[in-house]
Order: structure tokens, then sequence, then C-alpha cells
């Protein structure tokens, strides 16, 4: 019974790696090290996503006020900073592109950015805004280490420089192992990395801006826990000691 209980854990434990390396097309995700609770951080990222993701995406469960409210900013900064259609302070990351344009002319609606941190992962995410390399073959001219024929243009490509592909060859197939600049961009390697990890901070706090609250109460539960099986298990002693 035993050796069977390990068999299905250890090949739930294998399906659930190769379900994962497939995906991210079995590239490696590139740890993010972003922290929601660095404010500056956040309101940096803030400002990236509204200047870049939001002509095409939308983020229809994020409101500007709340915005404000937990990243200490006030309304006039948000509205002029964050906001570019002049929707209501209390409405809602609307996308500049309407989903009219969008149909015709990608043929389908961006998806919505608002939970894309919590259901990818905010290491997924950071490899994907920096696994970005030169593909002549795309419409776009560009694909992703990570996300193979993704439909997205590099929108950072400028900032970023041009990246191609560095291979390796195992069993006589090609895999891509990583990227490397060829043509340099606008902003040093280090300035670019601080503004992606910014912004995917700024994606993660969207994805559940309750989330610093949750860690913290989850101390004291556990403390409560800890303290109520004290008392359970001394009752239980107490209820018993007659018994034999």
């Amino acid at each position: 019974m035993k050796k069977t209980i390990l068999v299905l854990l250890l090949t739930t434990i294998a399906m659930i790696s190769t379900s994962a390396a497939m995906a991210s097309g079995g590239y490696p995700k590139s740890p993010a090290n972003v922290n929601v609770d660095d404010i500056e951080s956040l309101q940096r990222g803030a400002k990236v996503f509204a200047d870049y993701c939001l002509s095409c995406h939308s983020a229809k469960f994020v409101r500007f006020n709340r915005v404000a409210t937990d990243l200490g900013m006030s309304e006039t900064d948000v509205m002029a900073n964050l906001n570019h259609l002049g929707a209501k302070f209390g409405g809602t990351m609307t996308a500049t592109m309407t989903e009219a344009y969008a149909k015709e002319a990608f043929g389908a609606v961006p998806p919505d950015l608002s939970l894309l941190a919590r259901s990818r992962g905010v290491d997924w995410l950071y490899t994907y805004l920096t696994g970005f390399y030169a593909d002549s073959s795309k419409t776009t001219g560009h694909n992703n280490v990570i996300f193979k024929d993704v439909g997205m243009p590099n929108i950072f490509w400028k900032q970023e420089g041009v990246k191609k592909p560095v291979y390796e060859e195992h069993e006589g197939t090609k895999h891509i192992v990583g990227v490397e600049v060829v043509e340099k961009g606008t902003m040093a390697p280090e300035e670019f990395d601080t503004m992606i990890r910014d912004l995917v901070a700024f994606m993660s706090y969207i994805g559940e801006p309750n989330q610093s609250y949750r860690k913290s109460l989850g101390i004291y539960v556990l403390i409560f826990l800890f303290i109520f099986f004290g008392v359970a298990y001394a009752m239980k002693k107490n209820y018993w000691k007659d018994v034999h």
C-alpha cells in the first residue's frame, strides 16, 4: 500500500513538472524578485503600465482611485499620469484601443491584464517581457522564448535593444537557452531591467491588491492555531485521563 501511494505521489509530481514545462515551452523562468511593498517601485510600474500596456490592453478590475489610495498618489497625479482616456477618478483602467479596432487589426481583442500576474506568476511574466528576440519570419518581427509564436509585438525593443536567441543542441535538436543583445537600446541593461521589474511588481499588485495584508494576517492566524492546538491538546489530555 505504501509503495502504491509513493508511486502515485511521484507520478503526480512528474505530471505537474511536465505540464509546467510544456506551458513555458520548456524554457526556464527567471526570478522576478519583485516587492509589492515597495511603493516607489509600484508607482513607477503604474506609469509604465499606463504608458505602454493600456494602449492595447485593459485592466477592468482596477480602479484609478484604488490605485491612488494604495500607492499613496493624489488624484491629480493619477489623472495626469495614469489616466490617458480622461476616465472618471473612480473608473476602471480601460484600453485606449477600442475592441472593434482590435478585432479588425489583430483579429482578436488583446486580453485583460488585471489577473495575468496572478494566473501566470511573476516569474513567467518577467521572463516573457525580457524574452523577446528578433525573428524575421514573424509579422511583428519578434518571437518569444517562453511564448512561442506570440502575436504581441515587442513594445520595449527601442529601450531594450534587439536580441538574438542563443541555441544549444541536444540529441540533434536545437533549443533556445537564452537571448543576447546584438543592437543596444536607449536604456542601459540595468535601467531596463529595473523598469520591467517595476512593471511586473505593479501587475502583481493589481492581480491581488490585498496580498500584503493577507500575508501579514497569515502570521496571526498561525499564532492563533498554535495556541489553539495547545489548548485543545490540554483539554484532550484532561478529558481522557481516567480512560484506560
